[in-house]
């Protein structure tokens, strides 16, 4: 079964998206996608990915997932501890909004993509870019 749901350019664009954002943040992005979710509640699958990614690891704990069952129709968003509190407490949800906007007419490399430069104006406000900053977490989508 084919588990990506991306054509090559839709792909090209996240990465790309992910690419610019931490241009600016020390901060990591990550994006996890696979067809069904194993937990009732995305999020705790989240959570497992956050984990298996090594997402925990960077030195500000900064690090934000982005996360898509795309043929159960679920997704979440997780912050590491780091940027999560830093951010304004409506954030994250907001970020959210703005995804299902998109993901319910099945736009889901353009709602991953507007997610995560939004994710990365966070980042870069509190977590600004240094010269010895060094890309801890691969931008490549990962797939399940």
């Amino acid at each position: 079964m084919q588990n990506n749901p991306f054509t090559q350019d839709e792909q090209q664009r996240i990465v790309e998206a992910i690419r610019q954002a931490e241009k600016a943040t020390s901060g990591e992005i990550r994006v996890h996608v696979e067809p069904h979710c194993a937990h009732a509640d995305p999020i705790q699958r989240a959570i497992e990915v956050f984990a298996q990614l090594g997402m925990h690891q960077t030195k500000e704990q900064n690090g934000v997932l982005f996360y898509l069952a795309y043929t159960d129709r679920k997704f979440a968003i997780l912050g590491d501890k780091g940027i999560d509190a830093k951010v304004p407490d409506n954030f994250w949800e907001s970020t959210k909004e703005l995804l299902r906007s998109y993901f319910k007419s099945s736009q889901y490399a353009e709602g991953l993509s507007l997610g995560i430069e939004r994710a990365g104006q966070q980042l870069k406000q509190y977590f600004p870019y240094a010269s010895d900053d060094v890309n801890e977490l691969a931008d490549d989508i990962s797939f399940d």
